[in-house]
């Protein structure tokens, strides 16, 4: 029962990414849906491809290792999804077009301080890619332990399966297929976020018998100010879980949502979609960790398999099926998304930007759809390990978009004297901060390195900036003409 769900789950996605490829005519359909998404699938879809399988995966299992703990990290998250929302999404909309229709955020960079050598999109793309590694490899090792979990099949075999689906579907519907696959999985996601928690809560005998199983297995559990062994939580610790939310402002698989929305004016209430749709998720999530405390007082071997563990032992194995597809759902819209961002980066800011600059519509599509697949596979030759984990891999992918591109993207947004030498410093200073910061431990290297990261790429950022001279006036009148787009 639990296989033929599957089977209709992927052969529902797979239509969808058929029907969209007949609507896909050129790169702005393929990378952005031809900017026409209105409130609903754009913030569905901007949550989907955010949370991925850590939602379901990474989250449950911290939560239940630390407790009351995990609502630090939630809502850090909660906080940064708003501010994003609020703070970016409109400029950013308006802004891309202006910029000579911008697609990707390489070209954005490119457009808006008029860089003529290239040099800000191409180690832009460089980052992109670098990263993406790390994320798309993360939703395979997801999606690798699900199959594995439930079918019992060899995790090699588990993690090639998942990347052939994702494949299937992004390679052919591009944007589309992806905005619209993520509007059914947001949903299934969070239905499963909120029955599952709530069926294994009544299992305990409500919120007090949860409470309780778990104040009897370590009642530090159920303090937020002190961790699983009773010490309390320190400034770097709390600093580290509340700092997740500051990646928001950089992740270009989110932010290219923001493009493709239908206009400015759709912003606000697809703000406010988001922020419920993560605030449900987000909780549902960390109620399941709490749970399953009780649920299971001796443990498990691997807490990222609580979601998948949980299902099996509460539902019936037709519904079990149904809910053990929202993670799939959250692998792969993520995966997808991440592969579509990173194509595009290779289609539109080395492909075209280096080396062929009259390229065709139809053939930076076709490049895109070749480099989805070159991607993929890197990506799942890294997942192919089976000690990685979920969430170390999203923290650090996480990390190095934030610092790389947050402080970037939102001075260029609303500081007119930037110029092109202040961002190409806070990109490398942003970016290489969280590779350097993640090799070294002790005191404040413990810190969470997107904190240090976007520090030193606001700084570098300013400091050159205001050490080089003003952009040219071409530059300024772009950012004159978006000031008077945004205002309309």
């Amino acid at each position: 029962m639990i296989t033929l769900t599957f089977i209709i789950y992927l052969a529902l996605m797979l239509a969808i990414g058929v029907v969209a490829y007949r609507r896909t005519q050129d790169l702005s359909d393929y990378v952005l849906g031809g900017r026409n998404l209105g409130p609903l699938p754009s913030a569905l879809s901007a949550g989907a491809s955010d949370m991925s399988g850590w939602l379901l995966m990474g989250l449950p299992g911290y939560a239940m290792s630390a407790g009351y703990g995990s609502f630090w990290l939630a809502g850090g998250l909660l906080v940064g999804t708003w501010l994003n929302w609020l703070v970016v999404a409109q400029r950013l909309r308006v802004y891309s077009q202006v910029a000579d229709n911008a697609l990707t955020l390489p070209a954005f960079f490119e457009k808006r301080f008029n860089d003529t050598s290239h040099s800000l999109r191409v180690v832009s793309a460089f980052f992109v890619l670098v990263f993406f590694l790390f994320y798309t490899s993360s939703g395979l090792v997801a999606g690798g332990k699900l199959f594995e979990t439930v079918f019992g099949f060899d995790y090699t075999i588990a993690v090639i399966v998942g990347a052939i689906a994702v494949i299937s579907y992004t390679m052919f519907g591009g944007f589309l297929a992806v905005s619209w696959t993520d509007v059914v999985q947001g949903l299934l996601m969070v239905g499963a976020l909120v029955l599952v928690p709530v069926i294994a809560i009544g299992e305990l005998g409500g919120m007090d018998g949860t409470l309780a199983a778990v104040h009897a297995k370590n009642p530090e559990l159920l303090n937020m100010f002190t961790d699983a062994d009773g010490a309390p939580i320190t400034l770097i610790g709390t600093l580290s879980l509340l700092g997740w939310g500051l990646g928001y402002f950089g992740q270009p698989h989110i932010l290219a949502r923001f493009k493709g929305i239908k206009s400015k004016d759709s912003v606000p209430a697809a703000r406010r979609i988001a922020v419920i749709w993560s605030a449900i998720s987000m909780a549902g999530a960390c109620m399941i960790g709490l749970a399953a405390i009780g649920y299971f007082p001796e443990g498990l071997g691997d807490s990222e398999t609580v979601f998948m563990v949980l299902v099996d032992a509460l539902f019936h194995p037709a519904v079990a099926g149904i809910l053990l597809a929202a993670i799939l759902a959250a692998v792969m819209s993520t995966a997808d998304s991440q592969l579509l961002v990173s194509s595009s980066a290779l289609a539109e800011d080395f492909y075209k930007a280096l080396f062929n600059k009259e390229a065709s519509q139809e053939k930076l599509v076709q490049v895109g759809r070749i480099a989805v697949v070159v991607i993929a596979v890197i990506a799942t030759f890294f997942a192919l390990d089976k000690d990685s984990k979920v969430l170390s891999l999203v923290s650090y992918a996480w990390a190095g978009f934030g610092a790389a591109f947050g402080p970037a993207l939102i001075l260029s947004l609303y500081w007119k004297r930037m110029n092109k030498a202040g961002a190409l410093a806070g990109i490398i200073v942003g970016g290489v901060t969280v590779v350097v910061w993640k090799q070294l431990s002790g005191g404040w290297f413990d810190l969470y390195e997107i904190i240090p990261g976007m520090l030193f790429a606001f700084v570098a950022i300013i400091g050159v900036t205001l050490a080089t001279p003003a952009p040219a006036r071409e530059t300024e009148e772009c950012f004159e003409e978006f000031e008077t787009e945004l205002k309309r």
